[in-house]
């Protein structure tokens, strides 16, 4: 019976995964994903059987709160910053893109970097046939890993500073984020050249034709970004903070010229479906994630390969933060220091670390495993004459697994393994 609480929650990652194959036109309709929320978060709602269930559920809705402040600002903050020009889309400019993004990643937050690069990026590839992988490098890259670093990088380790861990420790999973950057970045450069030279002669000449060098405009923003980082960076307590992000995003919508926005393309349609899609997955995780902290004692957790690989693998599809925190309280447990998470990256560093980078890695898998997932193919999906056909859920969910498996296998063997 330890699976029922579940249902709801698979009910919804299965709507996620299924209804866009079986009724693509159904799907596509604004009120579709609105009513997939309903129908899998109301049964939770209805029968949540008690006071402490209801409380996990209220307590459910404030992290939902908190989460969607975050990528509310982000989102619109990164959208009044517009990089013009249309430089080739050529392998070296593409992967000069997601080299950028993956440095700027962990001081701006995976949804910043992937909001302020996704459209130039698209924008370079515009001319170009054969860019879906691009678009998958860079939700890998940018998206994620590249978070690694900072606390300000990834919302699992955000909240694992919020819980005692310090400031610095992500500084100390360098190893890990170099071995997926490097691997990531030369994977593309082999791709990307593959599919440059499949490129019709006409696509390329107009390519090179429309080449012009790169303008950055909505300076403002970059001001109103130092912002967020002293919010999150200096520890502004909930519900302050999010009020902050709601000072800084009425700013950012007051002093951002209307023609930037509107070179960006700028909607906020992408951001409406994140939060009515997260909203379901917040309130249906609650019971998931309470029948997994049942079962976890049971799972093979005793080591670091095991954290790495089985906070990685749910991390995949539940919300990677949640993911994070239950992994690492699991770990403080196991190693009899209670549920101080603190003194787990003191006494026993290792096992922090191999949640952390399972988590932060593995949130790549599928499109919900990490926020800015979502939010990058719902923008590449709407850009207009730069548009580009992402996969299904399915479908990237099996790309992004065989591209990041070398990955996963060389951190596991180098740093885990012993």
């Amino acid at each position: 019976m330890e699976i029922l609480p579940a249902l709801p929650f698979a009910s919804m990652l299965l709507g996620i995964a299924l209804l866009p194959l079986i009724v693509p036109r159904l799907w596509e309709h604004r009120a579709a994903p609105f009513a997939l929320v309903v129908l899998c978060a109301a049964p939770v709602v209805m029968f949540a059987p008690g006071p402490h269930e209801r409380r996990l559920l209220l307590e459910g809705v404030e992290e939902y709160v908190a989460f969607m402040a975050l990528i509310s600002v982000l989102y619109v903050v990164a959208g009044g910053i517009h990089i013009s020009g249309n430089p080739r889309g050529t392998p070296a400019v593409n992967v000069a893109f997601l080299g950028i993004g993956a440095m700027s990643a962990s001081l701006i937050g995976t949804t910043g970097a992937s909001m302020l690069l996704i459209r130039p990026l698209l924008e370079a590839n515009k001319e170009r046939r054969i860019k879906t992988h691009v678009i998958i490098f860079f939700i890998l890259v940018v998206s994620n890993s590249g978070g690694l670093l900072t606390p300000l990088g990834d919302p699992p380790l955000y909240l694992g500073y919020l819980n005692g861990v310090p400031f610095r420790f992500p500084l100390t999973l360098w190893p890990a984020w170099a071995i997926a950057i490097g691997f990531l970045l030369a994977a593309l450069w082999w791709w990307d050249r593959r599919a440059y030279a499949r490129e019709s002669r006409e696509a390329l000449a107009l390519d090179a034709a429309q080449a012009t060098a790169l303008q950055i405009d909505g300076k403002s923003n970059v001001l109103i970004a130092a912002g967020i980082v002293a919010c999150s960076a200096y520890g502004v307590p909930s519900p302050w903070r999010e009020a902050g992000y709601a000072v800084l995003i009425g700013l950012s919508v007051a002093l951002t010229p209307r023609d930037v926005r509107e070179a960006n393309a700028f909607h906020y349609g992408p951001l409406k479906e994140v939060a009515v899609l997260f909203f379901g997955i917040f309130v249906t995780m609650v019971p998931a994630l309470q029948a997994l902290g049942q079962i976890a004692p049971r799972l093979p957790v005793n080591t670091p390969i095991g954290l790495f690989l089985m906070s990685g693998a749910l991390s995949s599809v539940l919300d990677n933060a949640p993911t994070y925190l239950l992994f690492a309280n699991l770990a403080a447990a196991r190693a009899g220091l209670g549920t101080d998470l603190g003194a787990l990256a003191a006494h026993a560093p290792v096992l922090l670390s191999a949640v952390s980078v399972g988590s932060v890695f593995m949130g790549a898998n599928t499109y919900i495993g990490n926020g800015p997932n979502l939010l990058v193919k719902a923008v590449a999906e709407s850009a207009g004459e730069a548009r580009v056909e992402m996969p299904s859920f399915v479908a990237y969910a099996g790309l992004a697994i065989v591209i990041l498996t070398p990955v996963y296998a060389s951190v596991a063997w180098l740093l885990y393994s012993w």
